[in-house]
């Protein structure tokens, strides 16, 4: 069975959806006040109203005249939608009416029915939205009768070959869950925690990517950014290795790091971490390849000037399009929306080289969650288009034991980096070593760590010494 898909007019939606509702279905928007309903709803109606399909917009609570303020705070293009307005009017409240033989519901019942079937039958919409489906509960007698009328209003829609969505207003005292029955899909609008979030709980006919997807309410809109499921993305790519340009830090990762795999570098604050990482990128760059910094802790301009005085042309990089350098406020982005933008530069910008600076500014953005499920996710999707990670964690000890990270993700790394201070003759000092390497051997000394205003230095093994890991090393046989 063929199943013509309709966009929701948010391109994340969309793809949640896996191209969008099915054509002649009903579904039910549901969640607290001030989510999103009738904002969901908008994008639905406009984005048909753009292919030239005919919309209609049932309101049973705002007036014409409020939603055509706010449609035009957010920039929404009204022109070509149909609105049936069944507010209650102020016309209602001044004349006072009573009803001594029939029940309200059974008096205002009919006139609001016959306005709705007229409406269709003469627009023919391809497109319905109902903001509310609860003021139908109201004209009911009771929740037997809700339940029939609603069946056979949403089946005569259906019959008109029309695509319906319809909110609700849950509560304790009434609750939907008749209409999650009734309806063929059901997305859930969340607002917790200063968060927004989406999540299918059904769509008849169809699979759909499950989890609660991140949403941001913006001034021309909504976003939904999709959880990252790795498995849905590959490419195919060459396994080679990617050359530092510095020769011994090409030994000592017997040819460098190769392509789709992850590396931690890790180290104390100040130790070069960001730089050696840059290094990878400044020879890619060469290459005409594309690479991109997301930086969560230092400022975008700091990060420039540093890098050009150490002769890393950064600034040049960025011109050429082979480089981007990204400042990202760890509290402004969720896990979800984070992951989107990095997709856009992998994408869109064919980026090879992705670095995170560094992780515990990326915990920030997780706000509590868990850390690794969010970091393994981002990491697999970037290993399966193809491309090398970067992943830069500072530890808190500058000398004394040694660990390669502190918040348990060593087990994602395919390659682990460590740069070290030591204490030697009154002088601190920084060496570079390889803890792990999946993909070849490794040098499994370690060497001096320079920065110097011409770029980086590295010795050669330092083999005249113990003890290098606890950071204050002792000569052997007294030699330097």
């Amino acid at each position: 069975m063929s199943q013509n898909r309709m966009s929701s007019g948010i391109p994340g939606l969309d793809e949640i959806l896996y191209g969008g509702y099915i054509q002649g279905r009903t579904y039910l928007i549901r969640g607290g006040a001030g989510v999103g309903k009738t904002t969901l709803g908008m994008h639905f109606l406009t984005s048909g109203a753009k292919r030239g399909e005919r919309v209609l917009f049932i309101t049973l609570g705002e007036t014409v005249t409020q939603l055509r303020r706010t449609a035009e705070g957010l920039g929404f293009d009204l022109q070509s939608i149909t609105f049936l307005d069944l507010s209650p009017t102020p016309e209602f409240f001044a004349q006072v009416q009573t009803y001594d033989i029939f029940s309200p519901a059974e008096v205002e019942r009919e006139p609001i029915t016959r306005q709705i079937v007229e409406q269709v039958e003469t627009l023919k919409p391809h497109r319905i939205f109902i903001d509310s489906m609860t003021q139908f509960r109201y004209l009911a007698t009771d929740a037997f009768q809700f339940r029939k009328q609603v069946l056979s209003f949403l089946r005569f829609l259906v019959e008109q070959d029309t695509t319906v969505l319809f909110t609700s207003e849950s509560s304790g005292e009434a609750p939907d869950d008749d209409l999650q029955f009734m309806s063929d899909g059901v997305l859930n609008l969340h607002f917790s925690h200063n968060e927004r979030t989406l999540c299918i709980s059904k769509f008849r006919g169809s699979d759909f990517q499950n989890g609660h997807h991140a949403i941001r309410l913006t001034s021309t809109g909504m976003q939904i950014f999709p959880r990252l499921m790795p498995q849905a993305f590959a490419e195919a790519f060459t396994t080679e290795s990617i050359s530092s340009g510095i020769p011994e830090i090409d030994e000592l990762l017997h040819g460098g790091i190769e392509r789709s795999t992850i590396t931690i570098i890790s180290g104390a604050s100040g130790v070069g971490k960001s730089t050696l990482g840059l290094q990878f990128m400044k020879e890619a760059a060469g290459r005409g390849e594309h690479s991109v910094i997301y930086t969560f802790e230092e400022r975008k301009e700091t990060l420039l000037r540093r890098a050009e005085g150490i002769n890393i042309p950064i600034n040049v990089m960025q011109e050429r399009g082979t480089l981007s350098v990204v400042q990202v406020e760890p509290l402004h982005y969720t896990p979800d929306e984070f992951a989107h933008l990095v997709r856009q530069e992998v994408e869109q910008k064919q980026a090879r080289i992705v670095m995170i600076d560094s992780v515990s500014g990326y915990q920030l953005s997780v706000r509590g969650k868990d850390l690794t499920s969010h970091i393994h996710a981002l990491c697999k999707y970037l290993q399966n288009m193809g491309v090398a990670v970067l992943l830069l964690n500072e530890v808190e000890t500058i000398t004394g034991d040694f660990r390669a990270t502190e918040i348990g993700i060593s087990y994602l790394a395919d390659t682990i980096i460590f740069l070290r201070y030591l204490e030697m003759q009154g002088e601190l000092r920084r060496t570079i070593g390889v803890l792990k390497k999946r993909m070849s051997d490794f040098e499994k000394t370690l060497r001096e760590f320079e920065i110097t205003r011409y770029g980086i230095k590295v010795g050669k093994p330092l083999t005249h010494l113990r003890g290098l890991l606890t950071g204050v090393p002792e000569f052997l046989n007294d030699k330097l």
